[in-house]
């Protein structure tokens, strides 16, 4: 992990909204480096932060990692995540594409020069079945097919 990550992030309770977004079959997801020691592919989403609601904080993380405009919708699941230093409570909503273009973002809270957003596109689950299950996300191990994710719902730690 980048020392950036831990002084930013760690040793307290993250809460993050994050959203589902589908091209057909195919999930939107983010890749991130030096959260672990390769790749991390995960879907869009981010802190939220105070005075923001979760639809802002899912507008405002879209646009920001992936150029892409988005109306969230249905809330779909929670996951918890704690290895220390980090400890974040995921909310994961269904969003739908309303514009934009599609390209690979940045994080604001890190400087132009230590980005750790290296790609953002839709993946299909047949390419994130090849990925190994440390470099993606535990909503992909978890539901890890299109109708799965679909229907995803309830608490989950990983």
């Amino acid at each position: 992990m980048v020392p950036e990550i831990d002084r930013i992030y760690g040793k307290r309770v993250r809460v993050r909204a994050c959203g589902i977004c589908w091209d057909g079959d195919r999930v939107l997801v983010v890749n991130h480096q030096g959260l672990t020691d390769g790749d991390f592919w995960a879907p869009p989403g981010g802190g939220v932060e105070f005075g923001f609601s979760v639809p802002e904080t899912i507008t405002r993380e879209f646009r920001e990692e992936t150029g892409l405009e988005v109306e969230t919708g249905r809330h779909l699941c929670v996951f918890e995540y704690i290895n220390t230093p980090l400890h974040a409570v995921e909310l994961f909503f269904e969003v739908e594409r309303r514009g934009g273009t599609l390209r690979t973002g940045t994080d604001p809270e890190l400087p132009p020069d230590r980005q750790i957003i290296t790609a953002a596109r839709f993946m299909s689950f047949e390419e994130l079945g090849r990925v190994s299950a440390a470099e993606k996300h535990g909503i992909f191990r978890i539901f890890n097919t299109p109708e799965s994710l679909r229907t995803a719902y309830g608490y989950w730690k990983i």
